[in-house]
């Protein structure tokens, strides 16, 4: 048994007040499913990664000089464990596509695809039956690789549509996992709304996503990508809460490099303190012209395996960062 010493928070005082340094025991008791092959103990696994794959400004630096188009993802999968994939939002993506992808990555690998726009949006989670199911029937041959479904309403989505999410997650498989963002302002304040959403995650054992933007917002609008990141994210308030098995953390950054970690320290507790209580969290790095995604994942990786020893470590990318 890994013992660590981590810093418990509470949800109301993230990254403010300190309760107290506790001994966790890092088991595999309550993380069966971490066992993986090639290892001979119970491990803690952090799945980080981005909002794409194919994303030609890193072919050079993340991704090999030879990397053909279309092969970005194997490349992707050589140097991060899981990816959002934004683009089922917006349309489904063909057999031969979905074939391609699991060619691509290994088992190992995590894809969070967000529900069609149709279901969510338009819709409003009412009535969606046959979008659903086509969306499932797509996705399936992924199997073990893909992570949480991501059901993203939007911001005009409030307590008073809670009942109409009440109806869809108890009809939702249980054969996969099914993960929640919500942008109604309410649902992050402390009072009624806030206490009904968290009470219906858990009880359908949903997933809560977590966006911070705070390192951006803390940053300079000086690029049309600052400016239009600006105008399009949300900024709502950090409530550190975990719902289901795999929390997941959108963390939306600055350009500079640089700028990025001292926001995210808050987080690396609270990830020490997920994995001591068996969960097995997702976090994606988000910036506004995204160049240097992979290699926040990466740094923010590293930092969490300072406080958790068992962690296992990312895919080993060959002369990490120097492919020019």
């Amino acid at each position: 048994m890994v013992t660590n010493i981590v810093t418990m928070v509470t949800e109301s005082n993230f990254g403010v007040k300190v309760l107290h340094p506790q001994s966790i025991p890092l088991s595999c008791v309550y993380r069966p499913k971490t066992v993986r092959a090639g290892y001979g103990w119970c491990v803690s696994v952090l799945r980080v990664g981005c909002p794409m794959w194919a994303f030609r400004p890193w072919v050079g630096r993340w991704m090999p000089s030879s990397t053909k188009v279309g092969g970005e993802l194997a490349a992707y999968a050589n140097v991060l464990s899981a990816v959002e994939g934004n683009t089922t939002f917006y349309a489904l993506p063909t057999e031969r596509t979905v074939a391609k992808w699991v060619d691509q990555s290994p088992l190992d690998f995590r894809f969070l695809f967000k529900l069609p726009q149709t279901v969510t949006h338009q819709k409003r989670l009412t009535s969606s039956g046959p979008e659903l199911a086509a969306f499932m029937a797509r996705l399936e041959p992924l199997g073990e690789r893909l992570g949480p479904v991501s059901i993203q309403m939007p911001a005009s989505f409030g307590p008073e549509s809670l009942e109409a999410l009440d109806r869809f997650a108890a009809a939702l498989s249980s054969h996969w996992r099914w993960s929640v963002e919500m942008r109604h302002p309410a649902f992050f304040e402390p009072g009624p709304a806030r206490r009904a959403a968290l009470d219906l995650l858990r009880r359908h054992d949903l997933d809560w996503i977590i966006l911070d933007s705070r390192a951006f917002f803390a940053g300079p609008v000086m690029t049309k990508e600052e400016e239009e990141a600006f105008h399009r994210k949300p900024q709502l308030p950090v409530r550190p809460v975990a719902t289901g098995p795999h929390p997941i953390v959108r963390f939306i950054g600055q350009n500079h490099a640089e700028a990025n970690p001292p926001f995210w320290e808050k987080w690396l507790p609270k990830i020490a303190e997920w994995f001591a209580e068996g969960r097995e969290p997702f976090v994606f790095f988000h910036t506004p012209n995204n160049i240097e995604g992979p290699g926040l994942a990466r740094h923010f990786h590293h930092d969490v395996a300072a406080l958790v020893p068992d962690l296992k470590p990312l895919p080993e990318a060959p002369s990490e960062g120097l492919f020019v």
